[in-house]
Protein backbone atom coordinates (compact mmCIF):
# COMPACT_ATOMS: atom_id res chain seq x y z
CA UNK A 1 0.00 0.00 0.00
CA UNK A 2 2.85 2.40 0.87
CA UNK A 3 4.63 1.65 -2.41
CA UNK A 4 1.43 2.22 -4.38
CA UNK A 5 0.70 5.48 -2.53
CA UNK A 6 4.24 6.74 -3.25
CA UNK A 7 3.96 5.84 -6.93
CA UNK A 8 0.58 7.56 -7.25
CA UNK A 9 2.06 10.58 -5.49
CA UNK A 10 4.95 10.56 -7.97
CA UNK A 11 2.51 10.50 -10.90
CA UNK A 12 0.62 13.49 -9.50
CA UNK A 13 3.93 15.25 -8.80
CA UNK A 14 5.02 14.89 -12.43
CA UNK A 15 1.75 16.48 -13.52
CA UNK A 16 2.19 19.39 -11.07
CA UNK A 17 5.79 20.05 -12.13
CA UNK A 18 4.70 20.32 -15.78
CA UNK A 19 1.96 22.74 -14.69
CA UNK A 20 4.44 24.85 -12.72
CA UNK A 21 6.94 25.08 -15.59
CA UNK A 22 4.15 25.94 -18.02
CA UNK A 23 2.40 28.63 -15.97
CA UNK A 24 3.94 28.90 -12.51
CA UNK A 25 1.80 28.53 -9.38
CA UNK A 26 -1.38 29.11 -11.41
CA UNK A 27 -0.50 26.22 -13.73
CA UNK A 28 0.32 23.94 -10.81
CA UNK A 29 -2.98 24.78 -9.11
CA UNK A 30 -4.88 24.19 -12.37
CA UNK A 31 -3.41 20.73 -12.86
CA UNK A 32 -3.98 19.82 -9.21
CA UNK A 33 -7.67 20.67 -9.67
CA UNK A 34 -7.64 18.73 -12.95
CA UNK A 35 -6.23 15.67 -11.16
CA UNK A 36 -9.01 15.84 -8.54
CA UNK A 37 -11.73 16.18 -11.22
CA UNK A 38 -10.36 13.26 -13.23
CA UNK A 39 -10.09 11.04 -10.17
CA UNK A 40 -13.62 11.96 -9.07
CA UNK A 41 -15.00 11.00 -12.49
CA UNK A 42 -12.98 7.77 -12.49
CA UNK A 43 -14.16 6.93 -8.96
CA UNK A 44 -17.85 7.11 -9.90
CA UNK A 45 -18.00 5.99 -13.52
CA UNK A 46 -14.99 3.82 -14.45
CA UNK A 47 -16.77 0.49 -13.81
CA UNK A 48 -19.77 1.46 -15.95
CA UNK A 49 -17.51 2.68 -18.78
CA UNK A 50 -15.43 -0.52 -18.84
CA UNK A 51 -18.44 -2.86 -18.74
CA UNK A 52 -20.14 -0.91 -21.52
CA UNK A 53 -16.93 -0.89 -23.56
CA UNK A 54 -16.87 -4.71 -23.62
CA UNK A 55 -20.66 -5.06 -23.91
CA UNK A 56 -20.70 -7.08 -20.71
CA UNK A 57 -24.06 -8.36 -19.46
CA UNK A 58 -24.87 -9.37 -15.89
CA UNK A 59 -25.37 -13.11 -15.38
CA UNK A 60 -28.57 -13.77 -13.38
CA UNK A 61 -28.30 -16.10 -10.37
CA UNK A 62 -30.50 -18.71 -12.05
CA UNK A 63 -27.96 -18.96 -14.91
CA UNK A 64 -24.45 -20.38 -14.46
CA UNK A 65 -25.38 -21.40 -10.91
CA UNK A 66 -22.06 -23.19 -10.38
CA UNK A 67 -20.19 -19.98 -11.25
CA UNK A 68 -22.30 -18.05 -8.73
CA UNK A 69 -21.60 -20.70 -6.05
CA UNK A 70 -17.84 -20.44 -6.63
CA UNK A 71 -17.91 -16.63 -6.40
CA UNK A 72 -20.08 -16.76 -3.26
CA UNK A 73 -17.72 -19.22 -1.56
CA UNK A 74 -14.61 -17.22 -2.45
CA UNK A 75 -16.19 -13.92 -1.39
CA UNK A 76 -17.08 -15.41 2.00
CA UNK A 77 -13.51 -16.67 2.37
CA UNK A 78 -12.20 -13.20 1.48
CA UNK A 79 -14.76 -11.60 3.84
CA UNK A 80 -16.21 -9.25 1.24
CA UNK A 81 -19.74 -8.94 -0.24
CA UNK A 82 -20.40 -11.27 -3.18
CA UNK A 83 -19.48 -9.38 -6.38
CA UNK A 84 -21.84 -9.24 -9.33
CA UNK A 85 -20.85 -11.48 -12.24
CA UNK A 86 -20.83 -10.22 -15.83
CA UNK A 87 -20.30 -12.11 -19.07
CA UNK A 88 -18.22 -10.84 -21.98
CA UNK A 89 -18.98 -12.73 -25.19
CA UNK A 90 -15.46 -13.54 -26.32
CA UNK A 91 -14.07 -16.95 -27.28
CA UNK A 92 -10.63 -16.35 -25.78
CA UNK A 93 -10.57 -17.15 -22.03
CA UNK A 94 -9.92 -14.15 -19.77
CA UNK A 95 -11.38 -12.22 -16.84
CA UNK A 96 -11.20 -8.86 -15.10
CA UNK A 97 -12.56 -7.12 -12.01
CA UNK A 98 -13.90 -3.61 -11.64
CA UNK A 99 -15.81 -1.48 -9.14
CA UNK A 100 -14.78 1.36 -6.85
CA UNK A 101 -15.09 -0.66 -3.61
CA UNK A 102 -15.76 -4.22 -2.40
CA UNK A 103 -19.45 -3.33 -2.01
CA UNK A 104 -19.57 -2.32 -5.69
CA UNK A 105 -17.32 -5.12 -6.94
CA UNK A 106 -17.87 -6.79 -10.31
CA UNK A 107 -16.15 -9.83 -11.77
CA UNK A 108 -16.37 -10.17 -15.55
CA UNK A 109 -15.54 -13.44 -17.30
CA UNK A 110 -15.43 -14.27 -20.97
CA UNK A 111 -17.52 -17.06 -22.46
CA UNK A 112 -14.23 -18.67 -23.52
CA UNK A 113 -13.13 -18.93 -19.89
CA UNK A 114 -16.30 -20.80 -18.90
CA UNK A 115 -15.99 -23.19 -21.87
CA UNK A 116 -12.25 -23.93 -21.84
CA UNK A 117 -11.18 -24.00 -18.18
CA UNK A 118 -11.97 -26.66 -15.59
CA UNK A 119 -13.50 -25.91 -12.18
CA UNK A 120 -10.19 -25.58 -10.28
CA UNK A 121 -8.80 -23.25 -12.94
CA UNK A 122 -11.93 -21.10 -12.93
CA UNK A 123 -11.80 -20.97 -9.15
CA UNK A 124 -8.15 -19.88 -9.31
CA UNK A 125 -8.96 -17.09 -11.77
CA UNK A 126 -11.97 -15.87 -9.77
CA UNK A 127 -9.98 -15.88 -6.53
CA UNK A 128 -7.37 -13.65 -8.22
CA UNK A 129 -10.07 -11.19 -9.30
CA UNK A 130 -11.70 -11.21 -5.85
CA UNK A 131 -8.27 -10.47 -4.35
CA UNK A 132 -8.12 -7.40 -6.61
CA UNK A 133 -11.54 -6.27 -5.37
CA UNK A 134 -10.65 -6.82 -1.71
CA UNK A 135 -7.45 -4.77 -2.07
CA UNK A 136 -9.29 -2.05 -4.06
CA UNK A 137 -6.85 -2.56 -6.93
CA UNK A 138 -9.72 -1.94 -9.33
CA UNK A 139 -9.80 1.68 -8.18
CA UNK A 140 -6.03 2.13 -7.82
CA UNK A 141 -5.30 0.90 -11.34
CA UNK A 142 -7.79 3.21 -13.07
CA UNK A 143 -6.60 6.20 -11.02
CA UNK A 144 -3.01 5.45 -12.03
CA UNK A 145 -4.01 5.02 -15.66
CA UNK A 146 -5.99 8.27 -15.59
CA UNK A 147 -3.19 10.37 -14.09
CA UNK A 148 -0.60 8.81 -16.40
CA UNK A 149 -2.88 9.54 -19.34
CA UNK A 150 -3.28 13.14 -18.17
CA UNK A 151 0.52 13.55 -17.94
CA UNK A 152 0.95 12.27 -21.49
CA UNK A 153 -1.84 14.51 -22.82
CA UNK A 154 -0.53 17.61 -21.04
CA UNK A 155 3.00 16.90 -22.31
CA UNK A 156 1.65 16.58 -25.86
CA UNK A 157 -0.21 19.91 -25.59
CA UNK A 158 2.85 21.57 -24.04
CA UNK A 159 4.95 20.48 -27.02
CA UNK A 160 2.63 22.40 -29.30
CA UNK A 161 2.67 25.46 -27.04
CA UNK A 162 6.49 25.46 -27.08
CA UNK A 163 6.76 25.20 -30.86
CA UNK A 164 3.91 27.53 -31.73
CA UNK A 165 4.20 30.11 -28.96
CA UNK A 166 7.83 30.00 -28.00
CA UNK A 167 7.09 28.89 -24.43
CA UNK A 168 7.97 30.67 -21.23
CA UNK A 169 11.58 31.73 -21.50
CA UNK A 170 12.39 31.08 -17.86
CA UNK A 171 11.01 27.57 -17.81
CA UNK A 172 11.54 26.35 -21.35
CA UNK A 173 15.06 25.03 -20.71
CA UNK A 174 13.73 22.77 -17.95
CA UNK A 175 10.43 22.10 -19.69
CA UNK A 176 11.96 20.75 -22.90
CA UNK A 177 13.63 17.62 -21.40
CA UNK A 178 10.72 17.17 -18.99
CA UNK A 179 8.27 16.87 -21.86
CA UNK A 180 10.37 14.02 -23.25
CA UNK A 181 10.86 12.19 -19.96
CA UNK A 182 7.53 12.85 -18.19
CA UNK A 183 5.29 10.61 -20.35
CA UNK A 184 7.87 7.82 -20.20
CA UNK A 185 8.21 8.17 -16.41
CA UNK A 186 4.42 8.23 -15.99
CA UNK A 187 4.06 5.07 -18.06
CA UNK A 188 6.78 3.26 -16.11
CA UNK A 189 5.20 4.25 -12.77
CA UNK A 190 1.79 3.02 -13.94
CA UNK A 191 3.31 -0.28 -15.07
CA UNK A 192 5.13 -0.66 -11.73
CA UNK A 193 1.80 -0.29 -9.92
CA UNK A 194 0.09 -2.76 -12.26
CA UNK A 195 2.79 -5.44 -12.05
CA UNK A 196 3.04 -5.18 -8.26
CA UNK A 197 -0.73 -5.59 -7.96
CA UNK A 198 -0.77 -8.64 -10.24
CA UNK A 199 1.81 -10.48 -8.13
CA UNK A 200 -0.07 -9.54 -4.96
CA UNK A 201 -3.42 -10.72 -6.36
CA UNK A 202 -1.84 -14.04 -7.42
CA UNK A 203 -0.62 -14.56 -3.85
CA UNK A 204 -3.77 -13.34 -2.07
CA UNK A 205 -6.01 -15.24 -4.48
CA UNK A 206 -4.06 -18.43 -3.79
CA UNK A 207 -4.59 -17.99 -0.05
CA UNK A 208 -8.32 -17.42 -0.61
CA UNK A 209 -8.91 -20.43 -2.91
CA UNK A 210 -6.14 -22.71 -1.57
CA UNK A 211 -5.59 -23.65 -5.24
CA UNK A 212 -2.50 -21.86 -6.56
CA UNK A 213 -1.84 -24.65 -9.06
CA UNK A 214 -5.33 -24.15 -10.49
CA UNK A 215 -4.49 -20.49 -11.09
CA UNK A 216 -1.08 -21.43 -12.54
CA UNK A 217 -2.69 -23.85 -15.01
CA UNK A 218 -5.32 -21.23 -15.93
CA UNK A 219 -2.64 -18.59 -16.61
CA UNK A 220 -0.80 -20.96 -18.95
CA UNK A 221 -4.00 -21.79 -20.88
CA UNK A 222 -5.09 -18.15 -21.10
CA UNK A 223 -1.62 -17.00 -22.17
CA UNK A 224 -1.50 -19.65 -24.92
CA UNK A 225 -4.96 -18.67 -26.16
CA UNK A 226 -4.10 -14.95 -26.17
CA UNK A 227 -0.92 -15.54 -28.19
CA UNK A 228 -2.88 -17.39 -30.86
CA UNK A 229 -5.91 -15.09 -30.83
CA UNK A 230 -4.98 -11.63 -29.48
CA UNK A 231 -7.79 -9.15 -28.96
CA UNK A 232 -8.18 -6.25 -31.35
CA UNK A 233 -8.86 -2.83 -29.85
CA UNK A 234 -7.65 -0.23 -27.40
CA UNK A 235 -4.84 -1.63 -25.25
CA UNK A 236 -5.40 1.09 -22.59
CA UNK A 237 -7.57 -1.42 -20.69
CA UNK A 238 -4.99 -4.23 -20.78
CA UNK A 239 -4.16 -3.76 -17.09
CA UNK A 240 -7.67 -4.86 -16.11
CA UNK A 241 -7.41 -8.42 -17.43
CA UNK A 242 -5.75 -11.33 -15.63
CA UNK A 243 -3.54 -11.78 -18.74
CA UNK A 244 -2.90 -9.01 -21.26
CA UNK A 245 -5.32 -9.89 -24.10
CA UNK A 246 -3.60 -7.70 -26.69
CA UNK A 247 -0.70 -8.65 -28.93
CA UNK A 248 2.69 -7.83 -27.40
CA UNK A 249 6.13 -8.75 -28.68
CA UNK A 250 9.68 -7.48 -28.77
CA UNK A 251 10.08 -3.91 -27.51
CA UNK A 252 6.47 -3.66 -26.29
CA UNK A 253 7.09 -6.42 -23.74
CA UNK A 254 9.24 -3.93 -21.82
CA UNK A 255 6.09 -1.86 -21.28
CA UNK A 256 3.75 -4.70 -20.41
CA UNK A 257 1.13 -4.13 -17.71
CA UNK A 258 1.61 -7.71 -16.48
CA UNK A 259 4.64 -9.68 -15.24
CA UNK A 260 5.70 -12.56 -17.52
CA UNK A 261 3.34 -15.52 -17.14
CA UNK A 262 6.32 -17.83 -16.66
CA UNK A 263 7.39 -15.83 -13.59
CA UNK A 264 3.87 -15.84 -12.17
CA UNK A 265 3.53 -19.61 -12.65
CA UNK A 266 6.89 -20.22 -10.96
CA UNK A 267 5.82 -18.11 -7.97
CA UNK A 268 2.49 -19.91 -7.74
CA UNK A 269 4.26 -23.28 -7.64
CA UNK A 270 6.35 -22.00 -4.74
CA UNK A 271 3.20 -20.75 -2.99
CA UNK A 272 1.61 -24.20 -3.40
CA UNK A 273 4.53 -25.71 -1.44
CA UNK A 274 4.06 -23.15 1.34
CA UNK A 275 0.32 -23.81 1.55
Amino acid sequence: MLKTALLLGLLTGILLVIGFLLAGIVGMAFFLILAFILNFAVYWYSDKIVLRMYKAKEIPEDEESELHEIVKKLAEEAKIPKPKIYLVKMDVPNAFATGRSPKKGVVAVTSGLIKNLNKDEIEGVLSHEIAHIKSRDTLTSVVAATIAGAVSYVAFMAWWSLFLGGGRRGGSILLFPLLILAPLAATLVRLAISRTREYKADYSGSIISKKPLGLASALEKISHAVKNHPMQGNSATSHLFIVNPFKASGFTNLFSTHPPVENRVARLKEISKEI
